[in-house]
């Protein structure tokens, strides 16, 4: 059974001495079965590249599990009342604290922080994290250690740059050869940013492993106690799983997302233990309202130049919906490790729409949909209508659970006559920010396609506003754009506009729970499957891991040592 490991309070955990001295502790082995690419974050939004790259670059702040903020390069979270947010909300001041360093020895001044804000919203970047800082106008050093980000427009979520591991301060003197259609290529930064966590790069090789010594020159002098970190890459999440749970070869392995029997069984060997915490991530199939047709040019496909031919029709996205039985789905491939769900908002509860009406499955339901719409059996059984058959492409990366959900969603759409056909990437290509990839999440050459989503500020609205029109993935931004599903509606994003100028919470929250309804139980371009739960593994003889469903599960490996 999956255990949920009780954290401390952030500030006490964070500030509890590590159980050896600096050091030593010797090796941590970490596998991440889907192998990072880069160690920049402002090019990758997949954990398997930003959880390794946040024990070098850090943010201003973190996420706790509770949702409170703790400043890290920061020394206080600005709030109305200390004077860091604007009364007016026209702008939020950060203050670093004194004496910080990079791992080079050079102090960390108020113009990287800066630096970083113009580097992402640079036009010319494509930056995967852009989202977390729309309506900045700039970013205005007032003094060596204090910087102000001040916003077009009132923004009554004002914390969210620089807030999270996504979002971490680069050094300027090293990326500043990297501003805009050159921030790509700069492999030796992407590879080997300079940073002020716990551990420096020593070796990266992409789609491989990373290497990390410690940071001569963090902060604390009595951590971290692991005086090197392997993060290997590669496998798949059984052969990760068995490497802790079975045979001891490593200390760490993350995103086990196995089925239920077969990790109680490895847990039952008395090894290790799993660990699961539950955020905003939520198993989701994306609709393309794009057409990926291999008969178009290859600039052509998923563009808004050619809207989808099937999916565009809101009967056949309803009727997919509608045939999904999402609590079996739950009990058969997640166990206690995911729970069924009608939205892609979990939590905070103040935000999420309650709605639960897409967890009775239907069938016939769908198929009177469907011959409503005009969509009726051919001599096959598959639908048809004007010539066209009701035919997709259903891709996912690999990964046992996910075949076996694809499985089970295939055998409930044949029943509707929709026939499906599946496709498995690997994970390394499918959450990759290579522009070139063809694979890709961002370039989704797939009719349907099924990831985990999620949100890492308490407040949605940074999420929500990924899919604004102006989000579309597309050659013009480096296929870097967040709205993969293609989403563009006026409606929406007058909604999106007004979620960003209320300050009052009530409604805000009544703003972002029928802009999430607009997307999924009203729309049905996006169809919530399961809430999950980010389930790993650790040794036994590991302590300080404190799951946290808000960060990366690396958020805290500066507290973590060998138990004693």
């Amino acid at each position: 059974m999956i255990s949920r490991m009780i954290a401390l309070p952030l500030a006490l955990s964070l500030a509890t001495p590590a159980l050896a001295e600096r050091g030593g502790d010797g090796e941590l082995k970490v596998l991440y079965w889907q192998a990072a690419t880069v160690l920049n974050p402002y090019l990758s939004t997949g954990a398997k590249d930003v959880d390794p790259a946040s024990m070098v670059v850090e943010p201003l702040a973190l996420v706790a599990d509770d949702g409170s903020l703790l400043p890290v390069l920061a020394a206080e979270i600005p709030s109305v009342e200390n004077g860091g947010i604007a009364k007016d909300f026209t702008s939020v001041t950060w203050k670093l604290k004194p004496g910080l360093t990079w791992s080079d020895g050079s102090p960390v001044t108020a113009e990287d922080v800066a630096f970083t804000a113009e580097y992402c919203m640079d036009p010319a970047f494509g930056c995967a994290v852009l989202a977390e800082f729309e309506g900045i106008r700039s970013a205005e050093v007032l003094d060596a250690q204090t910087v102000r980000l001040n916003f077009d427009a009132p923004r009554y979520a004002p914390l969210q740059a620089f807030v999270g591991g996504r979002t971490p301060v680069l050094q300027k003197a090293q990326f500043q050869a990297c501003r805009g259609a050159a921030g790509a290529s700069c492999t030796a930064q992407n590879f080997g940013p300079i940073g002020t966590g716990p551990y420096r790069v020593t070796e990266f090789r992409p789609g491989d492993v990373a290497v990390f010594e410690i940071n001569p020159e963090y902060r604390d002098a009595s951590k971290p106690a692991f005086d090197r970190v392997t993060v290997k890459g590669g496998g798949d999440a059984m052969a990760a799983a068995r490497a802790v749970l079975e045979s001891g070869e490593y200390d760490f392995a993350w995103n086990l997302q196995l089925p239920p029997e077969a990790v109680a069984a490895m847990e039952a060997q008395g090894k290790g233990k799993l660990v699961a915490s539950f955020g905003s991530m939520v198993e989701r199939i994306e609709l393309n309202q794009t057409d990926p047709s291999p008969e178009l040019p290859a600039e052509e496909r998923s563009t808004r130049a050619h809207p989808h031919p099937v999916l565009g029709d809101p009967a056949v996205r309803k009727a997919l919906s509608m045939a999904i039985d999402r609590p079996v789905l739950a009990e058969l491939t997640y166990g206690p490790a995911g729970k069924p769900t009608c939205t892609i908002v979990p939590v905070p509860a103040t935000y999420a729409s309650g709605r639960d009406d897409c967890l009775a499955q239907d069938i016939e339901g769908a198929k009177a949909v469907l011959d409503q719409a005009g969509w009726m059996p051919g001599a096959d059984g598959v639908r048809e209508k004007d010539g066209r058959r009701l035919a997709l492409l259903f891709q996912t990366t690999v990964n046992p659970v996910r075949q076996d959900v694809q499985a089970l969603v295939k055998q409930w759409w044949s029943e509707i006559g929709v026939a499906t056909e599946l496709k498995a990437v690997d994970g390394a290509s499918f959450f990759g920010g290579d522009p070139g990839n063809p694979d890709s999440q961002q370039r989704f050459n797939a009719d349907a396609q099924m990831f985990t989503d999620a949100f890492y500020i308490p407040d949605p609205a940074s999420f929500l506003n990924k899919f604004v029109c102006s989000r579309i993935p597309s050659a013009e931004n480096q296929w870097q754009g967040n709205n993969s599903v293609r989403f563009c509606d006026e409606a929406y994003d007058a909604g999106i506009a007004a979620l960003h100028a209320s300050a009052e919470p009530g409604k805000r929250q009544e703003i972002a729970r029928t802009l999430t309804d607009a997307l999924t139980a009203d729309g049905h371009y996006l169809l919530p499957l399961i809430h999950r739960g980010m389930v790993s593994a650790h040794a036994n003889s590991l302590a300080g891991v404190a799951p946290n469903g808000w960060e990366g599960q690396l958020w805290n490996v500066a507290d973590w040592s060998r138990a004693e």
